[in-house]
């Protein structure tokens, strides 16, 4: 029986849309920015940062190069949220039977938020939750705003 799940983490930035255009429309430029986190992205089919497109992510992850083949469910630019649905890659192939991740930036009171959720299928309870990715993700947009602010 598959166990689902969710987790949910949250990085204070300072502007609320540059974080979620990196990850859709500009990810080479994370690469420049965090080349110890993310070695590249590719575009595997459509336009970068369209709705259907398909990419493959190459990223350092405790210590081990990894892939992430993902497609982009739905991309708001004007709310700054994209969902990523991971067909292929690590998490898919060897961990969990499904795996979504959502990054939202969004304004909360005085403060901007990127929300990173994720939302998973484990096939069994050996499975773990997603703890390092979700510390790896929230670190890798903190390189991302530090960086933006310093330009």
């Amino acid at each position: 029986m598959a166990l689902s799940g969710k987790l949910i983490g949250h990085v204070d930035v300072s502007k609320k849309g540059e974080i979620c255009h990196l990850f859709t429309s500009n990810p080479y430029e994370i690469v420049s920015i965090s080349p110890d986190k993310v070695q590249g992205c590719d575009l595997i089919d459509g336009d970068r940062g369209d709705v259907g497109s398909v990419i493959c992510w190459h990223y350092t992850h405790e210590g081990k190069k990894k892939i992430s083949k993902q497609i982009i469910e739905a991309a708001d630019q004007e709310n700054h949220m994209t969902v990523f649905k991971v067909i292929g890659g690590d998490l898919v192939d060897e961990l969990y039977k499904t795996f979504t991740i959502i990054l939202n930036v969004d304004k909360k009171g005085d403060k901007v938020v990127s929300t990173w959720t994720f939302e998973f299928e484990k096939p069994d309870t050996s499975v773990p939750y997603p703890t390092s990715l979700m510390d790896y993700l929230c670190d890798l947009v903190k390189d991302l705003d530090i960086h933006s602010t310093t330009k």
